[in-house]
């Protein structure tokens, strides 16, 4: 078997959903299979979606395992020569494995590959190349608006543009294809990790080992939620909390820059809260718009500059077709939906994540 897809699922009913249609229709081209490992879900989506994709194997944790933890018990189960991590707010094109596999097949130092993730919105994730974390990129990325916006921008991988094929030392764990043997070697995901901090952690392990992660920017994934999923206060205990694990794995031998690596991540903590940018708890608000306001398009050709809101059918376009759409008509206050094939919601970014039509 050529290919194990490993997606961590918690509460994304819709969202895998339509996740898994776009990579079943994807893997008609290669052998391949997908586990699903679902991590104690409250809203418990498995038996609905069981019953559509009887093909995948599910496995159902009965605690929360966190995302490392959860992927290395997919990948264990795993029968492929390489493993897709995939999140399950993702829509890949029909195309990807056609493009990537060879790409992987030919390097032979192959550590990770990661791909040109783009919001709901067809906004580009920057996570999705990045440099390895030094303390002064880190700092930058902290306190960008305090320091000189050169320096904060070398955190993200700037230096490669976003349709190029390059050598990227951090990738996101939104998406990531490794061997599973490479995976294994260098034990996998940290399980010290929870969620957050554990991908980055894997792609400096793998270069650490001395494999090259590659970022494959001819391939374009949506990802819907990216790194603003949630700005509460959970999310930013969490959110610290890993990237002190990080610090503390990585840069304890250097008492000077261990000491002002804390002091800067316990500074940037109480500046959020301070600033109210982190509310008490998850308060993303969900702007319910009519499906009459937005423009339903059966071609490319019919997008205007006036168009505000577009809905994408997924009758009449491939998810290949939809990416690209999207991709190129990005534009500031424009919002893309897209009505899943044989689902009765219209899916968009994190402010709407289902509506009913």
């Amino acid at each position: 078997m050529k290919v194990s897809v490993v997606i961590v699922s918690y509460n994304a009913r819709y969202y895998l959903e339509q996740c898994l249609q776009s990579v079943l229709t994807a893997l008609h081209s290669v052998g391949g299979e997908i586990i699903v490992v679902d991590n104690n879900s409250p809203e418990k989506p498995i038996d609905f979606i069981r019953d559509k994709f009887p093909t995948v194997h599910f496995i159902e944790s009965p605690t929360n395992l966190g995302f490392g933890k959860a992927n290395n018990v997919g990948v264990e189960k795993a029968k492929g020569e390489y493993v897709l991590i995939l999140n399950p707010d993702t829509l890949i094109p029909e195309d990807l494995f056609e493009k990537i596999l060879p790409f992987a097949d030919s390097k032979s130092d192959l550590g990770a590959l990661g791909v040109r993730l783009i919001d709901a919105d067809g906004n580009f994730h920057p996570e999705s190349k990045r440099n390895i974390p030094t303390f002064q990129n880190t700092f930058g990325k902290l306190f960008g608006s305090l320091v000189n916006s050169k320096r904060s921008k070398s955190y993200y991988k700037t230096e490669v543009a976003e349709d190029e094929i390059a050598p990227a030392e951090i990738l996101v764990g939104a998406f990531m294809l490794l061997r599973k043997s490479v995976y294994q070697e260098v034990g996998g995901f940290d399980e010290a990790y929870f969620m957050y901090g554990e991908d980055i952690d894997l792609s400096y392990t793998l270069v650490l080992n001395g494999f090259t992660n590659y970022y494959y920017g001819k391939s374009t994934v949506i990802h819907y939620k990216g790194e603003s999923t949630r700005k509460d206060t959970k999310y930013l205990k969490v959110f610290f909390g890993a990237m002190k694990i990080f610090i503390g794995k990585y840069y304890r031998n250097n008492p000077i820059q261990f000491f002002l690596f804390n002091l800067g991540l316990r500074i940037r903590y109480y500046l959020a809260r301070s600033k109210g940018a982190f509310k008490k708890e998850d308060k993303i608000t969900k702007a319910i718009i009519p499906i009459e306001n937005m423009q339903r398009i059966e071609s490319e050709k019919e997008i205007n500059k006036e168009s505000a809101q577009i809905l994408l059918d997924g009758s009449v376009f491939s998810h290949q077709q939809m990416i690209k759409i999207i991709s190129n008509h990005a534009e500031l206050n424009r919002q893309f939906f897209i009505h899943p094939n044989g689902m009765n919601v219209i899916i968009g970014d994190s402010r709407l994540t289902e509506i009913k039509p």
